[in-house]
């Protein structure tokens, strides 16, 4: 059977307790899965990158100090790490060192977000946002504030932790080759089916459109040349090779006409 996604990512969610992973995996679309044995609990989404379907399986661990041994276990498996804070709690921003130290210490060199949550109630801020991006920035991570009520921001933190993470793996070469066409590029290609670089000019479309019709058609006639001139010289080696091999099997010598 096909697989419903292209890459599966386990994603781990670090942060104090009542920073509030519960209402952003809450805000996800998929359906969460308790775990009966431990006090972590995950949940899998599905996001679209370039064409690509990434599957995230995000696991939250309860930020009590107590279930630091299943914060360890979980983190070696991790292929992206978000770390939590409430931007109305400044002692949750300044405990971020200690999560980042144990992190670091279990899952080295794996890619992190920091994320900012409940930026709706942000008339009570207590961590200013140009304070978060020097953190981030100090630690090479990237940064997002975000409001599961207002469902902001989630998602776009989600599609670049799991960018940095394919890119870190190595898989960035693959769905960059086989991303979605625009619908621009789609357009110029079924325009350039039907058509030809002479007759451009008496489209009516704008000027700017026909300038970049003429240039993707001149793009795509000289990779087709390109391809057809390669084919026609492996052709015609393919040919000769044949013809000579055929003259030495069997003995065959040209004749000569002497006058």
């Amino acid at each position: 059977m096909a697989k419903e996604y292209d890459y599966l990512l386990k994603v781990l969610l670090v942060g104090d307790s009542d920073v509030g992973k519960q209402e952003i995996l809450s805000g996800l679309d998929d359906g969460s899965t308790e775990s009966p044995f431990c006090s972590a609990a995950h949940k899998t989404t599905t996001i679209l990158l370039d064409g690509k379907r990434v599957k995230l399986q995000i696991w939250d661990t309860s930020g009590q100090g107590r279930f630091c041994t299943i914060i360890r276990s979980y983190s070696r498996g991790a292929q992206g790490i978000i770390l939590v804070y409430d931007i109305t709690n400044k002692w949750s921003f300044d405990g971020l060192n200690r999560w980042l130290k144990e992190v670091e210490e279990h899952a080295p060199g794996v890619p992190k977000v920091l994320v900012g949550n409940r930026l709706h109630l942000a008339f009570k801020r207590q961590v200013a946002a140009k304070q978060a991006e020097l953190y981030a920035s100090r630690n090479k991570m990237a940064c997002f504030e975000i409001s599961p009520l207002c469902d902001f921001n989630i998602r776009e933190s989600f599609c670049e932790l799991a960018r940095m993470a394919l890119h870190r793996n190595g898989m960035e070469r693959i769905w960059r080759t086989n991303k979605v066409l625009s619908l621009q590029e789609l357009c110029c290609r079924s325009i350039c089916r039907r058509t030809n670089v002479y007759t451009i000019d008496s489209l009516p479309l704008p000027p700017s459109v026909k300038s970049y019709l003429r240039s993707y058609a001149l793009t795509s006639s000289q990779c087709l040349n390109t391809v057809l001139n390669n084919s026609a010289s492996i052709a015609k080696n393919l040919k000769c090779k044949t013809a000579t091999s055929y003259h030495l099997k069997h003995n065959v010598r040209n004749g000569c006409v002497i006058s």
